[in-house]
């Protein structure tokens, strides 16, 4: 199980969208069985909250960047880590 959420924390983003989107098709397809159809949500799922957390750490550091006197970015701001 740890081996699997290791390989998920490596994913990038548009690769975690892709596998998402597939699980998606599959399962409105209704052409897997109830257990696979059970594990694919779960993969899903973890998924979802992968690509949530890359997006929300992509956010924080859109926020940070800094704007010159001109309106054109100059910079960014180190993130606040607590």
């Amino acid at each position: 199980m740890a081996d699997r959420k290791a390989d998920l924390a490596a994913l990038p983003f548009e690769t975690a969208m892709a596998e998402l989107e597939k699980i998606v098709d599959q399962l409105e397809k209704g052409q897997v069985g109830l257990e696979d159809s059970i594990k694919l949500y779960e993969r899903g799922e973890e998924l979802k909250k992968h690509c949530d957390a890359l997006l929300k750490g992509a956010e924080a550091r859109i926020e940070k960047i800094t704007l010159g006197a001109d309106g054109k970015p100059k910079g960014a701001e180190p993130l606040d880590v607590e």
